[in-house]
């Protein structure tokens, strides 16, 4: 049931915000499955390992501090962000030339930040079943559900961008009134 929440954050938050929790990085990596591979394994990646350290903020941050999170989370991001542009670039210029781009997009997308903020949250309500385990399984779990909205929005992508569809609508639009179609045939099933 986890993974079907998260897809219908990832889809149904972003009707009303557009831009919000990597909808515009899943019109990125639906374009072709190279991106789309790509995309959302470093999404995974950052979703996976920032959980981790979201646990050790939390476990270390007293409570009054709770406003600071949105600090530390982002310190956090972008240090995995530097590490791993880092990684890529000694693992040779190909490798860098080629996935820079997708750590670039993926570093400080909403998809990240807002799965710490849900998994964080999700602690607080249920702080006996998270452990660093449930923190890291639950960022996976997000990855995970990041991948999946992806492969949702590729099987329609090609057809929503054709010369069938009317120009105006074509494009965005028409994946956003997708994306709401979903949305709401995933949330049926809760």
């Amino acid at each position: 049931m986890f993974l079907i929440d998260e897809l219908i954050a990832l889809l149904a938050a972003n009707l009303i915000l557009s831009q919000a929790l990597g909808t515009s990085t899943m019109f990125i990596a639906a374009d072709s499955k190279k991106n789309m591979i790509a995309t959302s394994c470093v999404i995974t990646v950052f979703t996976t390992l920032g959980s981790a350290a979201a646990y050790l903020i939390d476990s270390l941050l007293p409570t009054s501090a709770a406003d600071l999170r949105l600090l530390f989370y982002t310190a956090v991001i972008g240090i995995l962000y530097i590490i791993m542009l880092t990684a890529s670039y000694f693992a040779g210029r190909k490798w860098f030339a080629d996935f820079r781009k997708y750590i670039h997009v993926s570093a400080f997308n909403c998809a990240v930040m807002g799965t710490l903020f849900t998994i964080s949250g999700r602690a607080e309500d249920y702080s006996i079943a998270f452990d660093l385990g449930g923190y890291v399984f639950a960022g996976f779990e997000a990855g995970l559900g990041f991948i999946v909205a992806a492969l949702i929005l590729a099987a329609a992508y090609r057809k929503l961008n054709s010369a069938k569809v009317p120009a105006s609508f074509r494009g965005f639009p028409a994946m956003l009134v997708y994306l709401g179609i979903i949305s709401m045939a995933v949330y049926s099933l809760k």
